[in-house]
């Protein structure tokens, strides 16, 4: 085996769980099973994700061969992984959709994107200051695998074309943070 594969790397793991008890010690499992070194966890407990589950960032040293493993043990187990590493998700958006957004339909947006498979909403904000029936409006971070962006950004200008609403977009060369 070459010092690639056996070298102990430290991995970020960005993951949703259900806020019922017992599913961080159930997403930690794999870790443990597979002999990786739990670094640190970051549990955001007051923030929930679009889907209404916890955002947690675990970092762990691993080997990569044990690192690939535990993110298929996490899958297997139903566990909704949003990062592993540093390759999946790595490019960052912020966009808003303002019209009638939530009279369109908000929720088939949000499926749209993530049925995309290159992207999930990380972060969203709505405001309907008048009512859900009037003008509204939708923050949304997006992240993207690498080199998808504007796949996705093309899919919102569709999404954002049929529905009759504005699209902001990010600025070229800007970035969420």
């Amino acid at each position: 085996m070459s010092d690639a594969e056996t070298e102990v790397r430290a991995y970020t793991l960005r993951l949703e769980l259900v806020d019922e008890p017992g599913e961080l010690l159930r997403a930690l499992r794999p870790v443990a099973d597979h002999g990786g070194n739990l670094l640190s966890i970051f549990h955001e407990r007051g923030n929930v994700t679009p889907r209404g589950h916890i955002p947690v960032e675990v970092d762990v040293e691993a080997t990569p061969d044990r690192f690939e493993r535990i993110i298929d043990d996490l899958r297997e187990a139903g566990i909704n992984v949003i990062q592993a590493g540093t390759e999946r998700y790595s490019e960052e958006v912020t966009v808003v959709l303002s019209g009638h957004v939530i009279e369109t339909d908000l929720s088939d947006t949000l499926s749209r994107i993530r049925g995309s498979t290159t992207a999930t909403v990380t972060d969203l904000a709505v405001a309907a200051t008048e009512g859900t029936a009037d003008v509204s409006s939708a923050r949304l971070g997006i992240s993207a695998e690498a080199g998808t962006i504007e796949g996705v950004l093309e899919l919102l200008r569709t999404v954002a074309a049929e529905k009759d609403l504005e699209l902001i977009e990010p600025l070229p060369g800007g970035s969420r943070g």
